[in-house]
């Protein structure tokens, strides 16, 4: 597969090195020498230093060859208008990132896939839901439903109080158990686990259950004391933490700290009855405490800077708030910010690039998420008629290392996968992939 990238900065380059990894023919073009030259010394790939919005460069480089073009620069216009001319020049498929939310609704995005701009990508949005799905359940890390909660995934930190550590996942998720554990994240590795391997105190585990074993799930690992999140506290308000309020259930109450004067009349104009906006540093310990930061349920730090958040959620977790949601934009920090057990980690690049990395698959492959804890992907795939997965029992398919399937959805019903399952053409497969490429297990479903 070839692609073409245009914009080396912090989306660009994690796709490019993702794709570089994966094998994939990839270009990525930008003006900065510098920017570029980091890309190589860290991945195998062939870099342009020319204009973003050079025709010659595109075709120079192969667009008319491109089975998908990338335009990921700071300037929405720039990426939209290089869309359209790469589509132009013939690019099968083309992604644009943007950074306002009315480019989001379907009568914007249907006129731009007329123009040639056949995928538009706001990560601010992106990152706002997996905000809110942090917040919706306060006992859980990350959590991930398929059609609708027919199958759900749970990552949940596990403490003393959990009932099924240390014993062999044969014993307590067996066939018939209502819940298998897809993955599990142990200091810095990431499990696929076996039937001899056990849950440990500090684990961050990988539940897929359905929908009505929630609460059951909930008792066994000792999480029926968190209460539901109902007024949450904010440090920074951008355009994430601006759609994420947005985006919140009537019954959450928020107060916002904003420290720039400017950004606090924005907010009191486009939030007016969502949201209490203070005019204040957020890192401010006192101004924390005066506006009862110890009956808040969550707190959420989403400014620009990663120290920043993860500090400022060690403090409100000191100050009694169980519920920490922190913006991680530098991917070093995300493995300290696990092991400091902040809560649910949101980093805007790993979503845009899970869901511009679903784009390149093949129709049958839906709903990718990656999971930055565990640095894993999962998704849904619905193999063919006379694919390989369908031909033999689950236990009997030499599945790759890495790779597990955590349950299927069959006629709208959410099932958990035994080594007995016999998946079946047109099914919903939800697959959990460590350090496996997604694409390389097409070949299983097509």
């Amino acid at each position: 597969m070839k692609i073409i990238i245009t914009g080396a900065y912090a989306i660009g380059t994690y796709l490019a090195k993702l794709f570089a990894k994966n094998k994939d023919n990839t270009i990525i073009i930008d003006s900065d020498p510098d920017r570029l030259e980091k890309i190589n010394r860290e991945a195998d790939l062939l870099t342009v230093c020319a204009s973003t919005t050079s025709i010659n460069t595109l075709k120079d480089n192969g667009i008319d060859e491109a089975d998908l073009y990338i335009a990921v620069t700071p300037d929405q216009s720039v990426n939209i208008n290089n869309c359209i001319i790469a589509h132009a020049l013939n690019a099968k498929k083309t992604v644009a990132k943007v950074d306002e939310a009315e480019f989001m609704t379907e009568e914007s995005r249907e006129f731009f896939r007329r123009l040639g701009v056949d995928n538009i990508i706001y990560p601010e949005e992106l990152a706002a839901r997996e905000v809110i799905s942090g917040l919706k359940m306060s006992w859980v890390r990350q959590r991930w439903d398929v059609h609708g909660g027919a199958l759900v995934m749970l990552g949940i930190k596990l403490h003393h109080d959990c009932e099924i550590l240390d014993q062999p996942l044969k014993d307590i998720c067996g066939p018939d158990d209502p819940y298998h554990i897809v993955a599990i994240k142990r200091g810095s590795s990431t499990i696929i686990p076996n039937g001899n391997d056990t849950l440990k105190r500090h684990d961050l585990a990988y539940f897929m259950t359905t929908k009505q074993y929630v609460p059951y799930i909930r008792r066994i690992v000792g999480k029926e004391h968190y209460v539901d999140v109902k007024d949450v506290m904010m440090m920074g308000c951008g355009n994430t933490g601006e759609r994420a309020v947005m985006m919140m259930p009537s019954y959450m109450n928020v107060k916002i700290f904003e420290s720039d004067p400017r950004r606090v009349e924005e907010l009191n104009e486009v939030l007016p009855e969502k949201a209490l906006v203070i005019a204040a540093d957020g890192r401010d310990v006192e101004e924390l405490k005066s506006e009862n930061i110890r009956g808040m349920q969550a707190f959420v730090a989403l400014t620009s800077n990663t120290e920043v958040n993860i500090l400022s959620c060690l403090t409100a977790k000191q100050l009694g708030v169980r519920k920490t949601v922190a913006m991680i934009d530098n991917m070093a920090y995300a493995g300290m910010a696990e092991q400091l057990d902040i809560g649910t980690l949101i980093n805007k690049k790993a979503i845009a690039a899970s869901a511009i990395y679903q784009i390149m698959l093949d129709a049958n492959v839906l709903n990718v998420t990656y999971f930055l804890s565990a640095n894993a992907d999962a998704a849904e795939f619905i193999p063919v008629e006379g694919s390989k997965i369908t031909r033999k029992a689950v236990k009997d398919l030499r599945l790759p290392s890495g790779m597990t399937i955590g349950g299927l959805v069959r006629d709208g019903k959410g099932m958990l996968v035994s080594g007995n399952t016999q998946i079946m053409a047109g099914d919903s497969v939800v697959v959990f992939c460590h350090e496996v490429n997604l694409k390389q297990l097409e070949n299983l479903f097509n």
